[in-house]
């Protein structure tokens, strides 16, 4: 009898193991490489179809005719308000002043898809740079598809060694938790870049008016942030590739963990540092629960 609920037990175990494993091996062939992806944003995000039609290639065409339409329509009110000016209290910009800004802020309106792609450029760039100081020193490529190869170093998802029933286990079910996270947090990321993206044109056409210049100061702060998150994520895989991790050393897998959550939370610092918006889905979910309650 005895013999009979020990191999019972033994069953679901094995069974509870084989799931888990499988579960984890297929976050880990999958999850990596979509990361690398959405992360990792080149200039070749604005050569999408879609992309290329929303925004626009010239001045009659997508948004940028509708930014051009808004242009007028602001030449139109100022023309409007300057004759008015004698009638109603208020300063108003002198003709001279505003037609200097209208064309300067006009012609960045209209090139705001080569100016967007020169950032964009640029800000890959720095951060291939990073990531190709790691290769040079560690002699592998600097990627979350590399990562699954120097976790498995440390935790291992082989259905035969795998229990999640032990510390191994339950650490290798943090990282795929927070992998997950990872996912929808760049994914949210990604999605919100592009909208920035294609309101760059009317984030220049703000400035014309001093009183709605506020927008292109927000807009910048947060692309940006957005943007910059992408040299920090390189920064902090630079960190965990150059630590030496082993299976057998407790304090490898607490920086292992540690590593895998300061991608998660980069978001957030990214932040605290130059302001913007995050895209971390967990804070985000947390104070929607608070506002909830």
């Amino acid at each position: 009898m005895q013999e009979n609920q020990n191999s019972i037990t033994e069953t679901i175990i094995n069974t509870i193991n084989t799931l888990f494993s499988s579960l984890f091996s297929s976050i880990d062939n999958n999850v990596y490489s979509v990361l690398d992806d959405i992360v990792f944003i080149k200039p070749e995000i604005l050569q999408d179809n879609v992309m290329s039609s929303l925004f626009g290639t010239s001045t009659t065409t997508g948004l940028i005719l509708l930014a051009n339409s808004l242009i007028i329509g602001l030449a139109l009110f100022y023309i409007v308000r300057y004759a008015c000016s004698h009638y109603i209290s208020g300063e108003t910009e002198q003709p001279f002043q505003f037609l200097f800004k209208l064309l300067i802020y006009t012609i960045l309106a209209n090139s705001s898809y080569f100016i967007i792609e020169q950032i964009l450029n640029i800000n890959s760039l720095i951060s291939l740079a990073i990531r190709e100081v790691g290769e040079n020193i560690f002699g592998c490529n600097i990627s979350f598809s590399e990562l699954i190869l120097k976790l498995d170093n440390v935790i291992t998802t082989k259905e035969t060694s795998l229990n999640v029933f032990s510390l191994d286990g339950l650490l290798k079910g943090f990282i795929s938790v927070n992998l997950i996270n990872l996912l929808f947090t760049y994914s949210l990321r990604y999605i919100i870049l592009k909208v920035f993206i294609l309101i760059t044109p009317f984030a220049f056409i703000t400035l014309i008016n001093t009183s709605t210049s506020w927008f292109f100061k927000a807009w910048f702060k947060s692309i940006l942030s957005l943007l910059l998150l992408q040299s920090l994520v390189s920064l902090i895989l630079l960190i965990l590739f150059s630590t030496n991790f082993s299976s057998t050393d407790i304090m490898s897998k607490v920086l292992c963990i540690g590593s895998i959550y300061a991608l998660t939370k980069a978001s957030s610092y990214i932040r605290e540092i130059i302001g913007g918006i995050s895209t971390d889905v967990s804070t985000n979910f947390n104070t929607l629960r608070y506002l909830i309650k």
